[in-house]
């Protein structure tokens, strides 16, 4: 542990030694450069003194994410600010070796100074993400989009020709602060009419007595004529916090497990049901979370022991790499599988039919909207909630809508 805060510091402190070159480059005024250092010296030692005071018996709290955003707001602008100081710094011992030798340097000094251009174009660039991140903080973690996605399969039941799906994924309830969004993303979801909602985990962050505040708000999710079906997320099942009991924690996980009933769920659990129209039927299937590098409770095999392979299958499984690893070669052919989990990372660039991108797709080759594999498609939920860092960059959180469609497949 010491060792690691020794780390910590010095990469800190190269950090911030670095953006302070950058600022002073910029400009001289005295007061400026003491503002700029104070403020600096502020923030850092409330991070340090929050990071100090973490409960793991609590886990997240308001103050905990406020204190991450925190974090992320000051350190992304400034390791940009490093790595162009770094570049100037390597330029300058390069040019210094060059003119030392050449005897072209004639004001006694073996680095040149810096360029105040450099650091202008820094700060540019290092202002862009500073003001997304604030805009993530303040708005974007509320800038619900509703995405809607048409599905053709030619097994379709002809009955449930322009049957209509919402989904919503990962609510992370215990991150809200404003219900008056909270309120307005319910109506989103209500404006859909839909024939059913299935809601993809992840319902808390940790503990049940988060969504309590809020069971109100989501009772007022419609009715749907073909019914409201979830699953549990990873986070449902208080794993990230030191109990103080065994008994404690099995409490609360039954606690979570109630909270999909108490807002309108049918909750399953590696489970499957009918679901008939007219003289057709569908079968909605619900796994437990399953996750690669996750809590592995789902059951495949337990949850559509009673289903053939020619039945058409809607899954609902909370973590998308359930799908690459186990779905999407099953041999009961899983038409759609249901996802969340991943958040787009809350951070990224979209615009659509030009760039798709995240960090979290170097960890999950799926991890937002649709994607395909020999006629069986999967569908991520970039996340109704956010959780950790208490914003959105560029991924917002999401209602998804679903029409399934008969017909050739297409993409």
């Amino acid at each position: 542990m010491l060792l690691r805060l020794l780390i910590l510091f010095i990469v800190i402190s190269i950090i911030e030694i670095y953006a302070f070159q950058a600022v002073r480059t910029f400009t001289k005024v005295r007061w400026v450069l003491i503002a700029y250092t104070l403020i600096s010296l502020l923030v850092i030692a409330f991070i340090f003194y929050q990071f100090t005071k973490f409960d793991r018996s609590v886990g997240q709290t308001q103050m905990t994410m406020f204190t991450m955003g925190v974090l992320i707001l000051v350190l992304v602008p400034k390791l940009i600010l490093t790595i162009f100081m770094l570049l100037e710094d390597v330029y300058r011992v390069f040019f210094g070796i060059i003119t030392h030798f050449m005897g072209d340097n004639d004001n006694g000094t073996f680095l040149p100074d810096r360029r105040k251009f450099v650091s202008q174009i820094a700060l540019g660039i290092a202002a862009v993400p500073f003001l997304s991140l604030i805009y993530g903080m303040t708005i974007g973690k509320y800038n619900y989009r509703v995405l809607k996605q048409t599905l053709f399969f030619e097994d379709l039941p002809n009955d449930f020709d322009g049957f209509k799906i919402t989904q919503i994924s990962d609510v992370h309830s215990g991150s809200f602060d404003n219900p008056e969004k909270i309120s307005y993303a319910i109506d989103l979801v209500n404006e859909q009419n839909s024939d059913m909602i299935l809601f993809t985990g992840d319902i808390v962050n940790t503990h049940a007595n988060e969504m309590h505040p809020w069971i109100e708000t989501f009772n007022k999710i419609q009715k749907h004529k073909y019914g409201k079906f979830s699953v549990l997320g990873n986070h449902d099942y208080g794993e990230y916090i030191d109990w103080s009991s065994a008994d404690a924690k099995a409490e609360n996980f039954e606690g979570i497990k109630k909270l999909y009933t108490d807002i309108g769920f049918n909750l399953l659990l590696n489970q499957n049901v009918k679901v008939k129209k007219g003289t057709s039927e569908i079968a909605i299937v619900g796994v437990e979370n399953w996750g690669h590098n996750f809590k592995k409770a789902g059951d495949i095999n337990l949850a559509s022991k009673d289903l053939k392979k020619e039945d058409f299958k809607i899954l609902m499984s909370h973590d998308p790499s359930h799908w690459e690893y186990e779905i999407k070669n099953h041999p009961k052919h899983f038409h759609l599988t249901l996802s969340g989990h991943t958040h787009g990372f809350q951070f990224g660039i979209e615009i659509p039919g030009i760039i798709k991108w995240s960090p979290v797709e170097y960890v999950y080759k799926q991890w937002a909207g649709l994607y395909e594999n020999l006629g069986k498609y999967i569908y991520v939920n970039r996340g109704f909630g956010f959780h950790a860092y208490p914003g959105r960059v560029g991924i917002w959180p999401e209602i998804t809508v679903i029409e399934l469609k008969k017909g050739k497949s297409v993409v």
